[in-house]
């Protein structure tokens, strides 16, 4: 088969569609616009539900229950059998198991299953584990890390979590300062010579 040989699929190309014909076009008077208004119009369209101005359905019903599909967190599941393929005695965390193509999604935070058996003593850090995975990694000699979660990308700092941040660090030095006072050995200080007074 040459390249002067190939042709398109049945459908994959259609006949442009002719408008202003007729009726007998199979389009009608009309060219299926409908009669005058703004959808007959060039450019003219309309949001999805909208009706005209009035409250749109949507809007209308009630809305019940929650949904925590916006505010859940979005984990990346490792299972234990996949770190088998660790030498024994590594340590494994997200940079480790990028580089061995275990994580798949966009997301960074971790979790740990215990589906499978585990046959390497391994530190794992992750920021959960599910209990039959810390089980299995602990059994097998190994240890859980639990990291912190990472900071999503445009969150919030809590109001005045700054200042007393800030304040926190002002104790800790005053507190410092105090035990290296504490632990300098007193220094005899020189007896004053008193004024001599003459009668």
């Amino acid at each position: 088969m040459a390249l002067h040989q190939l042709t398109n699929r049945p459908g994959a190309r259609h006949r442009v569609k002719r408008l202003g014909c007729g009726e007998s076009s199979g389009h009608g008077k009309t060219s299926c616009r409908g009669g005058k208004g703004q959808t007959a119009r060039s450019g003219g369209s309309l949001k999805i539900g909208f009706e005209g101005g009035q409250t749109r359905l949507i809007v209308r019903l009630p809305r019940r229950g929650f949904n925590n599909i916006r505010y859940g967190t979005d984990y990346q599941l490792v299972n234990v059998e996949a770190l088998n393929v660790f030498d024994d005695g590594a340590t494994v965390g997200p940079k480790e198991l990028t580089e061995r193509d275990l994580l798949q999604g966009k997301s960074w935070v971790i979790k740990v299953l215990g589906d499978g058996e585990l046959k390497k003593k391994l530190t794992v850090q992750a920021h959960k584990f599910s209990g039959s995975a810390k089980e299995k990694i602990e059994k097998a000699g190994g240890k859980c890390d639990v990291i912190p979660m990472p900071v999503p990308v445009g969150a919030r700092v809590p109001r005045g979590s700054k200042k007393k941040e800030r304040l926190a660090a002002q104790a800790a030095a005053k507190a410092a300062e105090k035990a290296a006072a504490a632990a300098k050995p007193a220094e005899a200080k020189p007896a004053e010579a008193k004024p001599e007074t003459t009668t």
